[in-house]
Order: structure tokens, then sequence, then C-alpha cells
């Protein structure tokens, strides 16, 4: 799959599945924009990885997209370094655990700025620069289409349930334009973001509810995002594609 002359954003992308989608698509072709928040050092270490490596170029731009601000700064730099915008890819996002009696406002906007109120107005921002062919991909989780999930998960999985919506409705909107908009959305992955809060009896107990007896792998996931990202993907629109190893059916 080629994405030879193509720019993208992937949001979080200094570590784990974000820094695997940004070197996926840099390996396609693709230029890219590997956005952070805290981590320079890690960002950069992708950048140097996939500048070394190609066909792809790389620039690190940190930026805080939960904020309106924060997603006007990142376009404004990725324009500055690569000249236009085809795929967005918005993968940023927190996964706290909390009990309903244990929710409290902090918590409820800090899952809903990050992973509900930024993807919006940076995709609200994005429209406008992307011409036909463009793609934005959305990340969801395959929990909220499981059938049981764990009651720790209320905010988490409502925050991404409202995200898998958005791509639902805008490929309506978008799709006249030639722009497709769809989600992603993974099973367990072996992160330290999955990891954070868990005993290894509970990752343990988590990874034996798959069929294949384990977690998913970072580099199982960017495969699937940089299919959708390319030309071949066009007539692939307002689904979501669940990435988990038979986790959920």
């Amino acid at each position: 799959m080629s994405l030879t002359g193509k720019v993208a954003i992937v949001t979080g992308s200094s570590r784990s599945i974000g820094a695997s989608i940004a070197k996926r698509l840099a390996a396609d072709g693709a230029n890219v924009i590997v956005n952070y928040v805290s981590n320079s050092s890690a960002a950069d270490e992708v950048v140097e990885s996939i500048n070394a490596k190609g066909p792809g170029k790389a620039v690190a731009v940190k930026a805080d997209v939960s904020g309106i601000s924060g997603a006007k700064l990142l376009l404004d730099e990725s324009i500055k370094a690569f000249g236009k915008l085809d795929i967005l890819v918005l993968n940023a996002g927190i996964m706290g655990s909390k009990v309903l009696a244990d929710v409290d406002e902090q918590f409820f906007d800090s899952h809903f700025n990050i992973n509900v109120k930024g993807p919006l107005f940076l995709t609200k921002a994005a429209a406008p620069l992307m011409t036909e062919g463009s793609r934005i991909i959305y990340f969801s989780t395959t929990l909220t289409n499981a059938s049981a999930v764990l009651p720790n998960a209320l905010i988490y999985v409502a925050s991404k349930a409202a995200v898998e919506q958005f791509a639902r409705v805008l490929a309506k909107d978008l799709g006249s334009r030639g722009i497709t908009v769809n989600t992603v959305s993974p099973g367990p992955v072996d992160t330290p973001l999955f990891r954070q809060g868990k005993t290894e009896q509970q990752i343990n107990f988590i990874a034996g509810l798959n069929p294949a007896k384990r977690l998913g792998q970072v580099d199982e996931i960017s495969p699937v995002v940089a299919f959708l990202a390319s030309p071949d993907a066009g007539w692939i629109n307002g689904q979501n594609i669940r990435v988990n190893g038979g986790f959920v059916v």
C-alpha cells in the first residue's frame, strides 16, 4: 500500500500504538506529524527512527489536543512542516477506571475532554484543509460492543461510544467531498495504558478471554490503520473495524 506524497497527523504518537502507526504510515511513504504532549524524548526517538528508515519523513509537534487552541497549534505546525493534510489519525486518549460511586467531575471531564472534545474540534479544524481522497480515522475500543464490561469502565466506554457516533455521522457529512471517516476499535492490547491500575492476575484473566489466550500487540493494530489510510480503502466509510483477535465477535 503506497502512501507516497501523503501527509498524516497521528495524535498521541510518541509511544505504544500511536508510535507504531506513525512508523507504519511513514514506511508506506507518508510524511508524518508525531504529536505528543509531554514526552519529548520519546517523540524524538520516533521521529529519528522514521527519518533513518524512510521513505516518509517525520517531525514532532508538541500540542495538547484536548482543547481548541492545541488543535489549532497542531494544524498550523503541520501545514508549516509539510504544506497539506491528507490523513488524520485520532489516536490520543486516556483510559481510567472508576465505578459510578467514585466518579467525580474531574474524572468525567478529563475523559471527555481528551477522548471526545479533542477529537471533535481537531476534526472540525482539519476537515476544511482536507481534499478528495483524504482519510479520518478515530480510535474506540472493542469494549463498546462487548456483551460484558467491567463496572469501572463506565466513563471510558461512554467516551469511546461517542467517538464511534462521530465517525458514523461524519462519514455522511464529509463523504460528498470524497473524505472517508472510520473507526478502529482494538481489543485489549499490551500497552502501558492497558496495564495501568491492573494486577498481573487481572491482566492474565483478560488475556485468557481471547481465543488466542493472549493480549494484542501494537504492531497488530497499525497495519489496519495503514490500510484504512490507503487508496485501497476508498469504499470503506462510516465503519467500525474491530481489531481484537476474536475477543468480541
